[in-house]
């Protein structure tokens, strides 16, 4: 039996995410702005984009109700991915994206535990997991 893949090495595995204020480093992959807003001070060549998927972001409905509950995470988180789940062409792309390569989703916010980049990311994995899972032998 060959040996199984390392985790990093699964498209699952290449996602990960990164403050758009932190420096660029190649081994970022494809780097993309997940956020609806361009972030304060950023200025685009330094961003180094391979793309901003703005409406893949939480509606602007959705980024102002968390603003205002910051303490409401897991109902953001569960709101999120209610409207992620009626964005399939655009998840379908982003996770595309990591079966080739690392895939870095962008995000400004100073919380870098509760923002939308979390629960996409997080999203992205269980999708590629659950289409891997269908790719098997018939």
């Amino acid at each position: 039996m060959p040996p199984r893949p390392s985790v990093s090495d699964t498209p699952a595995g290449r996602i990960r995410i990164k403050r758009i204020y932190r420096a660029a480093r190649v081994s970022d992959g494809k780097r993309i702005l997940v956020d609806r807003l361009w972030p304060r001070g950023v200025a685009k060549d330094r961003a180094r984009l391979f793309d901003w998927c703005k409406d893949i972001a939480p509606s602007d409905a959705l980024r102002h109700w968390f603003h205002a509950n910051p303490d409401q995470w897991r109902e953001f988180s569960k709101r999120y991915q209610e409207e992620l789940a009626t964005r399939e062409d655009l998840v379908c792309e982003l996770a595309g994206y990591a079966r080739g390569d690392v895939v870095t989703l962008l995000y400004a916010s100073k919380d870098e535990e509760h923002n939308n980049a979390v629960v996409l990311r997080d999203y992205l994995r269980r999708w590629l997991e659950r289409e891997g899972k269908n790719d098997g032998p018939a």
